[in-house]
């Protein structure tokens, strides 16, 4: 198991001392008293660490207080990185929160480290059904969910409108149109679009993804076991490879996901693929751009296919096992999907957090923000992908192989190979599903 991998590393911190208390589980205050009432003090690590985000996670906290004088809640910031790292030394001398944010692999090795409780509880006072069944299945394990989304988004492609209309060419539909459309727009400092397959992030790996998604495929299969050796991978390795020689610029061949969404926000690339946090990305480095900017379903592979859900992102919260006032820390949590407290949440960023709960993103009071409203086309695109899609790999539910394609980088290699040192196709797929399955076996995954 991931865990496992860990473990050594774990065990040294500790007895050099290196672990500092963090969590609440030392310092808490009694249970909550008999009568019901709620008591005791909390820790929340949370990585909601900008602006509005943080604001309104300090705001809930402070308000949960007021209305229960006898709960004291403590939030600490940490970057994703920082967090997953805080929370997977901790866990071996119980320094972990009462409650936090995660991502949804982080959930995954959560559950296999029976770190997490059921919040089935919560989710019942909240509505089960009020949320898409793929999104609180990335958090469920025999029967049981370990998470509740916060919000969502989905990966759509965006374009530039003023690019489309100045070439007199349609927004594609398919593949095959977008490789062509792209190739076309490639001129005047512009590129069609960025092919990005840097090692230290997963984004090739999200590219190679989609398209295998679009042909009704997975990288991971019912078996567990990665397969990159069928002719729909080797069609979508070889898409993207011809892409990359025709339509983007070569230093893609290194990008991370900042390299790339920055090239976008610039102006210097016609089409992108992600999620509604392009919206501000743009605003806030080529405002002049923000009208020419439009999103549309995924490409198909023919242009009458259904719309499909291509990479959805479903932002967990969870409640640690090690806690001792699970009580007070699911009655907050429960808390931050209230009525229009939870809208502020999610106008934090409006068109990039959108709704966890399905009713609130119909809800009036909800569209009448001003940049929905603006935005209006593109927040239905991002909605109607959400239910349709899953995080890479989680297809059927939550695995630890979801986890270790995203972040072992071993799909991006396999492209760099390629690019960079001309290995055929076959090969360099066939060596990167042996390396990638031989990861899943290594972690306890596969029998």
């Amino acid at each position: 198991m991931l865990k496992k991998w860990a473990a050594a590393a774990v065990a040294a911190m500790v007895s050099l001392g290196l672990l500092s208390a963090c969590g609440s589980s030392n310092d808490a205050t009694s249970p909550s008293s008999n009568n019901g009432e709620l008591a005791g003090d909390i820790t929340f690590w949370s990585s909601y660490t900008q602006g509005p985000r943080a604001e309104y996670m300090q705001n809930m906290a402070n308000k949960f207080m007021k209305s229960h004088p006898k709960v004291k809640i403590k939030i600490e910031l940490f970057s994703w990185d920082e967090f997953y790292n805080k929370w997977t030394t901790g866990l071996a001398s119980g320094q972990v929160p009462d409650i936090s944010s995660a991502l949804p692999n982080h959930v995954t090795e959560m559950i296999d480290a029976d770190a997490i409780v059921p919040l089935d509880d919560v989710i019942g006072k909240i509505g089960k059904d009020r949320f898409n069944e793929a999104a609180l299945a990335e958090g469920a394990k025999e029967g049981k969910h370990y998470s509740i989304p916060i919000y969502s988004h989905a990966q759509v492609m965006w374009y530039r409108k003023d690019l489309l209309q100045a070439a007199g060419l349609e927004v594609p539909k398919t593949w095959s149109e977008l490789a062509a459309t792209a190739k076309a727009l490639t001129k005047n400092g512009v590129y069609g679009l960025s092919v990005p397959m840097g090692k230290n992030d997963m984004l090739a790996t999200r590219y190679l993804n989609f398209y295998v998604k679009s042909a009704g495929g997975q990288l991971i299969g019912k078996d567990g076991k990665v397969d990159l050796t069928n002719q729909t991978v080797y069609d979508g390795i070889k898409y993207w490879v011809d892409v990359y020689k025709n339509a983007s610029p070569k230093g893609s061949v290194n990008f991370n996901i900042l390299d790339q969404a920055t090239l976008y926000y610039q102006g210097k690339t016609a089409f992108d693929f992600n999620s509604g946090f392009q919206i501000s990305g743009v605003k806030s480095t080529s405002p002049n751009l923000a009208d020419q900017i439009g999103a549309a379903p995924m490409p198909r592979m023919k242009a009458d296919d259904p719309v499909y859900g291509a990479e959805t992102s479903n932002l967990p919260m969870v409640v640690w096992k090690n806690s001792k006032h699970q009580d007070v820390a699911k009655a907050f949590l429960e808390s931050l999907f209230q009525g229009d407290d939870y809208i502020t949440f999610l106008n934090s960023v409006p068109v990039g957090m959108m709704p966890a709960l399905k009713d609130v993103a119909t809800e009036p009071k909800f569209l009448e923000n001003s940049e929905i409203k603006k935005y209006k086309k593109e927040f239905d695109v991002i909605n109607q992908a959400i239910p349709l899609g899953t995080a890479i790999g989680m297809e059927n539910g939550p695995t630890l192989q979801s986890g270790i394609i995203v972040s072992q980088h071993v799909i991006e290699e396999m492209f760099q190979n390629i690019v960079l040192n001309n290995q055929p196709v076959e090969q360099a797929a066939k060596a990167a599903e042996n390396k990638l399955n031989g990861l899943f076996k290594s972690a306890g995954a596969l029998k």
